[in-house]
This record gives C-alpha cells, sequence and structure tokens, in this order.
C-alpha cells in the first residue's frame, strides 16, 4: 500500500473532509453554483451520458445528489448501481474526480431536503416527467399550476423525487500547478469496507 507525504491542501487521512474543506472554500471564490458536478452514467448499451447536477451533501462516507427518479440519469444509475462525477473550481484551478456504487436515499433524509426546498421547486419536481419528451412550455406551465391546485402550498415530497448516495471506491484530488506540472492524488479502495490505498499520480 503506498501513501505518499501530501501537505497543505492534500493533507489528511479521510478524503470526505478534504473535499469538504476544498467545498467550502469554492463557495467564497466561485461566482456560481460551486456545488455543480458533471455527472457520468452509462445506457444499457454501454454508451455514455454527462450532465451537470447539484451536490447537495458529502457525508462521512458519500457524496449525495437528488433528482427525479425517472429522469434518464437515474434509469442509467438503477440499472448498473454505479456513476462517476468531476467537481471543477476554476477560482481554485482544482477538481475532485469520483467513481463509486450508488443507492437511493429515499427516507427521512429525502424529506428533509425536499422540505427545505422552495415552494416553486417542490412544485417543479412534481410536474417535470424528467427527460420525457414535452409539447411545449406552455403545457409545462399548464401542468405546474394544476399540479398547485392539486397538493396546495405544502406539497410532499413525490414518490418518484429522491436523492443518490455515490460511495466511492476511487477519489482523485487534483490542483493546478506551474508549467503543466500538476498535483494529483488517487484515493482507491476495492469496496466502500476497505482501508484507502493513496497515490501520488503523473500530471
Amino acid at each position: 500500500m503506498t501513501n505518499p507525504s501530501r501537505s497543505g491542501i492534500f493533507a489528511g487521512e479521510d478524503p470526505f473532509l478534504i473535499a469538504r474543506d476544498w467545498l467550502a472554500e469554492a463557495s467564497l471564490t466561485e461566482p456560481n453554483d460551486p456545488t455543480a458536478i458533471a455527472l457520468a452514467t452509462v445506457d444499457a448499451d454501454g454508451m455514455p451520458n454527462a450532465r451537470m447536477v447539484l451536490l447537495k451533501d458529502i457525508t462521512e462516507d458519500s457524496f449525495v445528489f437528488y433528482t427525479n427518479y425517472i429522469s434518464a440519469k437515474s434509469v442509467e444509475i438503477s440499472s448498473n448501481g454505479k456513476c462517476a462525477f468531476v467537481m471543477h473550481w476554476k477560482s481554485l484551478r482544482r477538481q475532485v474526480r469520483v467513481r463509486g456504487y450508488v443507492v437511493k436515499e429515499d427516507g427521512p433524509a429525502a424529506d428533509a431536503y425536499f422540505e427545505s426546498r422552495g415552494l416553486q421547486s417542490k412544485l417543479g419536481a412534481w410536474a417535470s416527467h424528467q427527460s420525457q419528451p414535452l409539447e411545449s412550455r406552455a403545457a409545462l406551465v399548464k401542468r405546474v399550476a394544476g399540479i398547485t391546485l392539486a397538493h396546495g402550498v405544502k406539497p410532499k415530497r413525490p414518490p418518484f423525487w429522491g436523492g443518490f448516495q455515490i460511495f466511492p471506491v476511487e477519489i482523485e484530488f487534483w490542483a493546478d500547478g506551474k508549467h503543466r506540472l500538476h498535483d494529483r492524488f488517487k484515493w482507491q479502495r476495492t469496496t466502500s469496507d476497505d482501508p484507502w490505498d493513496v497515490s501520488r499520480l503523473n500530471p
């Protein structure tokens, strides 16, 4: 097992703490959406898909985001239980790459997060048949109006909407270096129960 010397922004024995520290720093410098991640999945034919979503939590052992369970990303994640993402901050010249296994977060934590959202976002979650064809924007607005009448100003979380927890088997921290001599450290393990193996990578 390798364990290269790490200091400064790479110091620490818990990659989730390092990721939280980087995100906290980015929240002070990034002009918009410091929690944005480029989420990658694959479909049944192995064709890759990528899109931007917002990371909502970094727990002690996972990364969490929320979405519609009928969306393309959800269908693809549910079919193989895996995904990857990259979080990049231009203001810091850093990025975090993650690959891992995914499970649904559709219990009390999902309920609490949905409750914290604004009313229009809650109604939008009910109204959107995410990733499905849409006749027109007017049709979507009409559906939102109908949902408002049906669910009022305190809608509960839809049964088709919730979170995903990503339990990583690989986390890479990257920071820009002079002359493209970047610093890269990869944390790797076989399962989420195994200890981490840390190695420095070539830029």
